[in-house]
C-alpha cells in the first residue's frame, strides 16, 4: 500500500462505468477487483436514488461505498447501511414548489432518503415525454400532486425541462441558498434535469465527506464522469477525466479518456497504477 500513491477511485455509473446495455464490461470489472485487493478505496457516485442503484448493482458489487441521489445520500456498500443523508426541511419544499408553480414547469418532489424513489408530481405541460417516460418508470411509486398540504421534508425537487438552457438559467437565477445541479436526462439523452437540493449536497461534497471519515486526502483520490452533475466531483479530486461520450463542453474543460463502451473507467486509471 505504501507504494500507490493515490487511495480513493470515484465513478460516475451511468454513461461511465454502464455501457449503454447498462453493464459493466469484463475488464472494468476487473480492474474494480483489482483496486479492492490492492487496498484502494471504490466509490461510485451517481445521481441515481438508492433504489433505482439497487436495480443495476447486486449487493455483491465490488465497491466499497456509494455516493447516491447527487450526494443526498452515501452508503456503505459491504456493510449495506446508510452511513448519512440530507433533506430539505418543509418550509424550503413550500417556498420551492411556489416558484415552479408561478413558472408553470413540470416538477416531482421526492420523499427524505432512503425512500426517495417516492415522489409527488405536478405536470403542468402536455408536451414533456421526458417527464411522462419518468412517471412511466416509477409509476407504482408515483402520486399525483394537489396541494401544498402534501409538503413534507424532501431530498430533492426534479423540474424536467426540453434541451433549453436559457429556459434552465432563467429559473435557476430565481432561487438562492440552495443547490441546483443540471442533469442530462438518462431517459431520452437530451432533455435537461434540474435537481434541487440542500445546498451542502453534491458529489464532491460527498467525497469530501467520505475522504474525512477515512482519514484519505484530496490529494490522493482519482474520479472519472460524463455528465454536468459530475463537475463538483470532476474539481475536487486531485485526478479526473471524463469518458469520451461525454458533452463536447465537459471534454474541452477536464482530460479525456476512452468511452463508457470502451473500457473508458480502465483506461482513465490504469494511467495511475500498475495493474497486473
Amino acid at each position: 500500500m505504501e507504494n500507490i500513491k493515490y487511495k480513493m477511485v470515484i465513478t460516475d455509473l451511468d454513461g461511465t462505468l454502464l455501457n449503454n446495455n447498462r453493464e459493466v464490461s469484463l475488464n472494468d470489472m476487473k480492474s474494480l477487483y483489482w483496486l479492492g485487493d490492492n487496498e484502494v478505496i471504490r466509490v461510485i457516485a451517481t445521481g441515481r436514488n438508492f433504489y433505482s442503484t439497487t436495480k443495476v448493482l447486486k449487493s455483491n458489487f465490488p465497491i466499497d461505498y456509494l455516493i447516491f441521489s447527487s450526494g443526498a445520500g452515501i452508503f456503505d456498500w459491504k456493510k449495506q447501511r446508510l452511513l448519512y443523508s440530507q433533506e430539505l426541511p418543509k418550509s424550503e419544499v413550500e417556498s420551492i414548489v411556489r416558484v415552479l408553480t408561478e413558472n408553470n414547469v413540470d416538477f416531482m418532489i421526492h420523499e427524505p432518503v432512503p425512500n426517495n424513489h417516492q415522489f409527488i408530481y405536478s405536470k403542468n405541460n402536455h408536451n414533456n415525454p421526458d417527464f411522462d417516460r419518468r412517471i412511466n418508470v416509477y409509476k407504482e411509486f408515483a402520486t399525483e400532486y394537489n396541494s401544498y398540504s402534501q409538503c413534507n421534508s424532501a431530498s430533492q425537487l426534479l423540474v424536467v425541462f426540453p434541451n433549453d438552457i436559457d429556459l434552465f438559467n432563467q429559473l435557476k437565477n430565481q432561487f438562492s441558498n440552495i443547490k441546483i445541479i443540471r442533469t442530462t436526462s438518462p431517459l431520452d439523452g437530451d432533455s435537461i434535469w434540474m435537481e434541487i437540493f440542500p445546498k451542502t449536497v453534491s458529489k464532491g461534497q460527498g467525497i469530501d465527506w467520505l475522504c474525512n471519515r477515512l482519514n484519505i486526502k484530496q490529494t490522493e483520490t482519482i474520479s472519472v464522469g460524463n455528465d454536468y452533475n459530475d463537475i463538483d466531483m470532476l474539481e475536487y479530486t486531485a485526478e479526473k477525466y471524463v469518458v469520451s461520450n461525454a458533452p463536447k463542453d465537459l471534454k474541452e474543460r477536464f482530460p479525456v479518456c476512452k468511452s463508457n463502451q470502451n473500457n473508458g473507467f480502465t483506461s482513465a486509471v490504469d494511467l495511475f497504477f500498475d495493474f497486473m
